[in-house]
């Protein structure tokens, strides 16, 4: 649920105005731009005006627009559906208004929110399909703006094809399936052949390309999309993973993917989380690769949402054998791998010309075993290094890398929920990493940089690694 600060004042509706009386009140700019937006309906608009400008009366003539040449009494309001009080006296609008709400009709005064029932949105038109944009009066310029953009955005040709399915809705209704069958007949019809056709206004062209459609919708096949949620921050979810959460019949999610990350996707989606976080296992792997193969045989659309990317540390591996074997479509949507996060948190460059021009992603339980893994070489060359779940295993990260003869003094980042509003940062030397398994207070994912490359990255961001405290004890036993 959004926090207080993030909901809107205001209900964003569409009234039916269809053959109803919507009445505007005044004889000058605001009562002009009031009928103008009007005319984007099939309104019965009506303007009470007792002196127009010269322009607003040259328009209403010109549109052949009912008009009452009147000042204002309060029995105008009555049979309007609604009433705008653009008289530019703001007494006089609010008389209006007042009037209008004891008849219980919805009323705008211009310019005077406390007696606005309702707001005018700025409007987007392709009949019909229509984009209002409300700024619960921010202004009326950042509106238009907006305006503007989606305007680019949504092609010409958009209302027709609009037109075209609401005459194919009862015989969808009839012929697809209801649930994934359906959603997917509508996604091919509005973006391939059926809205080509349209686009070139070939109208034959578009009801063949519709009808070959029909004839091929049969029961879909099941699909799984292994999506990288990226590090934390909802605004790194690509374009792709957006989309693939809209087409999602369920959505199956770890524990470190963020929950607004997960309301990204279709309300109606079904959502089932397996946990996979240290201490709260909610499901096991085997368990989750099950899970994937029975929603696919059943025909869902399914979302695996996974922090970070899939195919780093995400046993997506797993997950692809499993469905491959079971004979399932899948596909993966790459995401922001947290060592990138954390990086870009800490203006931090992974690889620096002449210092570090290798990368190595690991785990921390990679080195605390009795083998030291082939790459801790790379690390003594200038490898830049990303350990990922490294906290409580950073005394043992440490040790072992300065045992492969990594300098003590070598520059350490650690960057807590990377990308998120909560991160933190710190900074240190490789001799100060154990220090960090005793940072209880880290709670949320935490990454750690080791490298010469790290010593570039902008330390202002951040706090010391050691605590000033142990650095006295220190120097106290010396």
């Amino acid at each position: 649920m959004p926090s207080k600060s993030e909901r809107l004042s205001v209900f964003p509706a569409f009234f039916r105005v269809e053959g109803k009386i919507a009445a505007v009140f005044g004889n000058g700019d605001e009562a002009f731009a009031k009928v103008r937006l009007l005319l984007n309906t099939q309104a019965r608009v009506v303007a009470y005006t007792d002196r127009p400008d010269a322009d607003y009366h040259a328009y209403l003539i010109a549109n052949r627009i009912e008009t009452v040449r009147a000042g204002f009494a309060a029995e105008q309001i009555v049979g309007a559906t609604l009433i705008f009080a653009a008289t530019g006296d703001a007494a006089q609008d609010r008389a209006i208004v007042e009037a209008a709400r004891a008849h219980k009709v919805p009323a705008n005064a211009v310019d005077q929110p406390d007696y606005c029932d309702f707001f005018t949105p700025a409007l987007v038109n392709r009949a019909p399909v229509a984009v209002a944009i409300g700024t619960e009066g921010a202004g009326p310029v950042l509106a238009q703006m907006i305006r503007a953009q989606v305007d680019q955005l949504l092609a010409p040709s958009l209302g027709r094809l609009a037109g075209l399915a609401i005459a194919y809705r009862k015989t969808v209704e009839h012929l697809v399936p209801k649930g994934a069958a359906r959603r997917l007949f509508w996604r091919r019809f509005f973006s391939g052949a059926v809205a080509d056709a349209i686009a070139n206004e070939n109208l034959p062209q578009a009801h063949r390309a519709a009808n070959s459609l029909l004839q091929s919708a049969e029961k879909i096949e099941g699909h799984v999309w292994l999506v990288g949620a990226g590090p934390g921050a909802a605004d790194l979810l690509t374009l792709r993973a957006q989309r693939v959460m809209m087409e999602a019949d369920v959505i199956v999610y770890d524990a470190l993917v963020p929950q607004e990350i997960v309301d990204t996707g279709r309300r109606d989606a079904e959502r089932l989380s397996v946990g996979k976080r240290k201490g709260c296992h909610s499901k096991s792997q085997e368990e989750i690769n099950d899970l994937l193969v029975y929603l696919g045989r059943e025909g869902k659309r399914v979302v695996r949402l996974k922090s970070g990317d899939p195919l780093v540390y995400g046993r997506a591996g797993e997950e692809m054998a499993a469905l491959r074997t079971a004979g399932i479509s899948y596909e993966v949507v790459p995401g922001i791998t947290s060592a990138f996060a954390a990086a870009a948190d800490f203006e931090l460059p992974l690889t620096l010309r002449g210092v570090a021009s290798s990368l190595v992603f690991t785990t921390g339980h990679d080195l605390t075993g009795d083998i030291l893994p082939d790459w801790a070489s790379l690390a003594v060359s200038g490898a830049t290094i990303a350990v990922y779940m490294g906290r409580t295993v950073a005394a043992s990260v440490a040790e072992r890398l300065m045992q492969a003869g990594l300098p003590p003094e070598t520059t350490v980042g650690v960057i807590e929920n990377a990308s998120r509003a909560d991160r933190r940062l710190l900074h240190g030397i490789l001799r100060d990493l154990p220090d960090l398994q005793h940072r209880d207070e880290l709670t949320g994912p935490v990454m750690v940089i080791i490298g010469d490359a790290v010593a570039g990255a902008n330390f202002e961001l951040s706090e010391p690694l050691v605590r000033k405290r142990a650095r006295s004890e220190e120097f106290a036993r010396s």
